[in-house]
């Protein structure tokens, strides 16, 4: 091989080489510029976790002072079981007195 040849190789090798390096060099910084954009995003998010913590947190206090408990509700129900109890016992009084005027109307018209 003469001296031209010989610098034509390496050229070539040299040329095959700065070409990989390239396309490297291109691979490695879109796969840089997804990592940064990936890491801004998981960034957002914990930003937005921890607000929504937050906001749970401060609507589960919200509801823990205006809303009912459940020692309210059981009160409550009692309440409600007391009413309906004597309206119950109230309408047993009027059949009881239903009762007795159609008892009353039954001898008077038998006599």
């Amino acid at each position: 091989m003469t001296g031209g040849e010989i610098m034509a190789v390496v050229g070539f090798i040299v040329m095959l080489f700065g070409a990989l390096f390239g396309i490297w060099k291109y691979i490695d910084g879109k796969i840089a510029s997804v990592r940064s954009d990936a890491e801004r995003m998981s960034s957002a998010a914990q930003a937005s976790g921890t607000l929504a913590q937050a906001q749970l947190a401060e609507y589960k206090a919200y509801v823990a002072e205006h809303y009912a408990t459940k020692a309210g509700m059981h009160e409550q129900t009692a309440q409600l079981l007391r009413a309906i109890e004597s309206i119950g016992n109230r309408i047993d009084s009027i059949s009881e007195r239903l009762d007795r005027a159609f008892e009353r109307t039954s001898t008077r018209r038998s006599s």
